[in-house]
């Protein structure tokens, strides 16, 4: 059921948005190439490409969301598009501030064109993104739901800036506490996930109420699954999750096990603070982590989060076929090996 939902949302997704990026005076040489490039339409040279630069995740929980309160899918494509490229406008800066230089195996576009070029592709599809909400009421949706959804997605492009701003301090700041974290990945990760699932249900039944305990339930959804992805980034299987379980320890990322264990493990925060920290410290680094209990309190506070998001889900009274592949979609996400 949700394979067969996800085929019918992703073929529709994708056409919307080559919609909208089509909008946009791409004929200008190479400002097209860039524009397509995030979405793996062309290559380097601007030829077909064609393969996954990501699961679109977000726009399909927002159309989920959409059946799920007891409306039509068809009418939220244009917030589902706006979701997605606002998201990949969010990456290419994430990758320019970051200094990385491959996403979904191959090279960044600000290492393709340059930093100056990144910016502004950047910034057009921040623009494209805002077009596409726009397009709402064609869908039929009255002008009072999409102004709603309007307010959704600003506030959720300031609360994203706000938790990358975070995220970069916190590379400086000597001490992070939890609260803090949960603040930053409730900005950087889990407001997009919130607005989808608000924008969806707004779109969908038109009661901000009703749509107020979907947006609960994304806010704390994408806290778990970002705490999940912590875990894995230590303890993971990195046949499973793609990446070698020693990166996060050797990047010294104060993820939310690592700022438990900074807090409870002296021996730990002068390995973190070594002028050199290489792969032999990554071993001992996770041995200090395991010596005070990082894993278990990181699964404590992922559990804690997940129930909350079940709960508010719950509340909302997701109805139908697409109540239950939403369900599923929420298993997908967190079958993962740690």
């Amino acid at each position: 059921m949700l394979q067969e939902l996800m085929g019918r949302y992703l073929e529709a997704i994708d056409l919307n948005m080559r919609e909208m990026v089509n909008a946009a005076p791409v004929e200008t040489p190479g400002y097209g190439m860039m524009l397509r490039y995030p979405f793996g339409w062309v290559d380097e040279q601007g030829n077909p490409y064609n393969k996954s630069t990501g699961k679109r995740i977000r726009p399909i929980l927002l159309l989920l969301c959409t059946e799920a309160a007891g409306g039509d899918w068809q009418t939220a494509l244009p917030a589902a598009s706006a979701v997605e490229i606002l998201h990949n406008f969010s990456l290419i800066h994430d990758d320019i501030q970051d200094n990385s230089p491959v996403r979904h195996n191959r090279p960044t576009l600000w290492k393709v064109w340059g930093v100056a070029n990144g910016i502004n592709a950047g910034d057009a599809l921040f623009t494209l993104s805002f077009v596409a909400l726009s397009k709402l009421t064609e869908r039929g949706v009255s002008a009072e739901i999409a102004l709603q959804c309007l307010r959704v997605f600003s506030n959720m492009a300031l609360e994203l800036t706000r938790g990358q701003h975070l995220d970069m301090r916190f590379e400086h700041q000597g001490t992070v506490t939890a609260e803090e974290y949960i603040s930053m990945i409730s900005g950087k990760t889990s407001a997009l996930l919130s607005a989808c699932a608000e924008m969806g249900a707004l779109i969908g039944c038109g009661d901000s109420k009703i749509a107020a305990k979907y947006a609960d339930f994304g806010l704390n959804l994408g806290i778990s699954f970002q705490i999940r992805d912590d875990i894995l980034g230590i303890w993971g299987d990195a046949e499973v999750t793609g990446k070698s379980a020693a990166t996060d320890i050797l990047s010294r990322k104060k993820s939310l096990p690592v700022i438990y264990g900074l807090e409870r493990s002296n021996a730990l925060a002068d390995l973190y603070n070594r002028e050199t920290f290489g792969e032999a410290d990554v071993q001992p680094a996770v041995e200090l982590l395991n010596s005070v209990g990082a894993r278990e309190y990181a699964h404590q506070q992922e559990t804690k989060f997940y129930q909350r998001a079940i709960e508010s889900l719950n509340d909302a009274q997701p109805q139908g076929t697409a109540a239950q592949a939403l369900n599923a979609l929420i298993d997908l996400l967190f079958q993962r090996t740690s």
